[in-house]
């Protein structure tokens, strides 16, 4: 019976590190679809840029538009790089606790740049290899916060 329950207790850890990460890099595979698209996100985007700048020409809301977007890629892969980081600090896996780092970065390469290979076939969207490096920037700045804090966090001990 201790042994199901620590089995079980193991499975439940496992689940928890890597399901936020998993369902991230889901939502980002829904966001690199036409879903993502300029288009689409205008829907929201746009009333709220009238909003805040009601006086503002249409040429200059588009490139607040674009510049969102941008802030999105970034935002978006360093929570990535967050919930990777999380989830291999704290592996049964003593080679991807050690090296936690490296792979949470390889994780965020190869996501980006699925990402955008995706997106380089639909019609509604464009590749750029300028977007994966927005990625990446984005998953380094979380990695070394994420570093920081530990490192912070073990001094504090």
């Amino acid at each position: 019976m201790a042994q199901v329950d620590l089995q079980k207790s193991k499975w439940r850890k496992r689940i928890i590190r890597y399901a936020p990460l998993i369902l991230w890099i889901g939502l980002i595979m829904f966001l690199s679809s036409g879903q993502g698209s300029m288009t689409n996100t205008s829907r929201f985007i746009r009333p709220l840029l009238e909003f805040l700048f009601p006086d503002a020409p249409k040429e200059i809301l588009i490139v607040y538009h674009g510049y969102i977007r941008k802030l999105a890629h970034v935002a978006e892969y360093a929570i990535l790089a967050f919930w990777a980081a999380r989830a291999f600090v704290s592996s049964n896996k003593n080679f991807l606790r050690r090296l936690w780092f490296a792979y949470s970065f390889i994780l965020v390469l190869a996501v980006a740049s699925i990402d955008e290979t995706n997106q380089s076939f639909l019609n509604s969207r464009t590749g750029s290899i300028y977007d994966v490096m927005l990625d990446a920037a984005g998953g380094t700045a979380m990695i070394l916060i994420f570093y920081l804090w530990m490192k912070y966090r073990r001094e504090e001990i």
